[in-house]
C-alpha cells in the first residue's frame, strides 16, 4: 500500500509553523491513541503514521528532503516504511521520544486519559529506556549505471552495537536492579502548583534515575554498564533508481545502539557519484560529446556511441554541423520521484587537424575554391544556443 503524504496525515499545510505542527500532531495521537482505542489495529497503525509524520516533518533536514524527494527521497529502500527515523519504533519508542508532545495539560481532574497527557501511558510505558543513540554518516559512491537502475550494497559498518551479554540493559543479572525511591518507579515526578485559577499539575522526567524508574546495582562485566560495546555490523542498503549527488538516504534505528536499552540512533547514507570517462550527467539528461572528422561530417557515416547500459550506433547524415544535437531517447536516468527517464543527448564536434603536409595542404587549397566549400549560412536555421533550448524546454 502506498503511504501517505505527511502533510495529508496531519491535516496541515506545507507552510506549517512548529507550533502548528505540534497541535496538529497532538488532535491526531489524541484521535487514535490506543487507549482509546483498545484492540484496534488500525486506530494502532493510524497513531504510528502521525507519529512517523510529525518525526519527519518537525526536522529540518528530513523535512527537506521529504519536500524534495517525497517518500522515496526517505530511506534506503525507495521510502517503503523506512523513512520515520525511528522506522521500527514500537509504541514505548513513540511515547519515549514524543512524550513532551503532551506534556503539562493532564489537569487534576484524573481522567482516564491523563497518564497520555502527561507524557506517559499508566501501563509504565512512560519511563525513559536508557539513553538514544547516536546518528551515523556514511557515504556511498555510485556509477551511472548503478544511478540509472538502482542497486544493493552491503556494507560493514563499525559502529556501537548492542551487548550480547546483558542484551542492552547494562546489568550483571536480572536481578541486578532497584526501584529509584524518587519517583517509585515511574520514570516521572509530579508537581502542584496552587495559582489563582486553582491546582495545576504538572509532570516531568524523575531528576534522579533520568525517567528509567530504576537504577542499575551490579553492572555487566562485558559492557561495564552501558548495554553497548564497540562492533561491526553488515548492513544491506537498497539505493533507489534516480538518485543525486549530495541526496541523504535515512536508514532509521541502524545508526549506534543506545545506551541501557535506548532507542537506536539512525544511519544516514550520502550518496556521491563517481565520474564517467565518457558521460556527464545533466539533471536526468546524459551528455556525450562526439568528435567526427570533416570527412565524416560532409560525407555522412555511422558511429558507436557509449550509453549507461552499453553502445548504440547511430547514423551522421551528410553535411551535419558542429554543434548539432542527435537524442537517444529514454536513454538517460529515471526521476526519483516521477515517472519517465531522461534523454541521452549527442554533441557534435567537427575535428579539425592541427597539422598537415604537403600533399594535404594542396589537395585543401584546391576544395577551398570550389563553392560548396565556402560557408552559405542559412538564416532559417536555429543556432546553437537556440537548440539548445529547445532541448531543455
Amino acid at each position: 500500500m502506498a503511504k501517505r503524504d505527511y502533510y495529508e496525515i496531519l491535516g496541515v499545510s506545507r507552510n506549517a509553523t512548529p507550533d502548528e505542527l505540534k497541535k496538529a500532531y497532538r488532535k491526531v495521537a489524541m484521535q487514535f491513541h490506543p487507549d482509546r482505542n483498545p484492540g484496534d489495529k488500525e486506530s494502532e497503525e493510524k497513531f504510528k503514521e502521525a507519529a512517523e509524520a510529525y518525526d519527519v516533518l518537525t526536522d529540518k533536514e528530513k523535512k527537506d528532503r521529504y519536500d524534495r524527494f517525497g517518500h522515496q527521497g526517505m530511506s534506503g529502500n525507495g521510502g517503503q516504511g523506512g523513512g520515520f527515523s525511528g522506522g521500527g519504533m514500537n509504541m514505548e519508542d513513540i511515547f519515549s521520544h514524543f512524550g513532551d508532545v503532551f506534556g503539562g495539560h493532564g489537569g487534576s481532574g484524573g481522567s482516564p486519559f491523563e497518564s497520555f497527557f502527561s507524557g506517559g501511558r499508566s501501563s509504565g510505558s512512560q519511563r525513559n529506556r536508557g539513553v538514544r543513540g547516536g546518528n551515523l554518516r556514511i557515504k556511498i559512491s555510485l556509477t551511472l549505471k548503478e544511478v540509472a537502475e538502482g542497486t544493493q550494497k552491503k556494507l560493514k559498518v563499525k559502529k556501537y552495537i548492542q551487548c550480547d551479554t546483558c542484551h542492552g540493559n547494562g546489568a550483571k543479572d536480572k536481578s541486578s536492579f532497584s526501584t529509584c525511591n524518587t519517583c517509585k518507579g515511574s520514570g516521572h515526578v509530579r508537581r502542584v502548583t496552587n495559582t489563582i485559577l486553582g491546582q495545576m499539575q504538572t509532570t516531568t522526567t524523575c531528576p534522579t534515575c533520568n525517567g528509567e524508574g530504576q537504577s542499575i546495582t551490579a553492572k555487566c562485566n562485558t559492557c561495564k554498564g552501558e548495554g553497548r560495546m564497540w562492533g561491526e555490523e553488515t548492513i544491506t542498503v537498497d539505493i533507489p533508481a534516480g538518485v543525486t549527488e549530495g541526496i541523504q538516504l535515512s536508514m532509521g534505528g541502524r545508526g549506534n545502539a543506545g545506551e541501557r536499552g535506548g532507542p537506536n540512533g539512525d544511519l544516514v547514507i550520502q550518496i556521491e557519484e563517481i565520474p564517467s570517462e565518457d558521460l556527464k550527467r545533466d539533471g536526468i539528461n546524459i551528455i556525450y560529446d562526439l568528435h567526427i572528422s570533416f570527412m565524416d561530417a560532409a560525407l555522412g557515416t555511422s558511429v558507436e556511441v557509449p550509453t549507461i547500459d552499453g553502445r548504440a550506433k547511430i547514423k551522421i547524415k551528410p553535411g551535419t554541423q558542429a554543434g548539432e544535437i542527435f537524442r537517444l531517447k529514454g536513454k538517460g536516468l529515471p526521476n526519483l520521484n516521477a515517472y519517465g527517464k531522461g534523454d541521452e543527448l549527442i554533441y557534435v564536434n567537427i575535428w579539425t587537424p592541427k597539422t598537415l603536409n604537403g600533399e594535404e595542404e594542396k589537395i585543401l587549397e584546391k576544395l577551398k575554391t570550389h563553392h560548396n566549400f565556402q560557408p552559405n549560412h542559412n538564416k532559417s536555421e536555429k543556432s546553437f544556443f537556440e537548440k539548445m533550448k529547445d532541448y531543455f524546454n
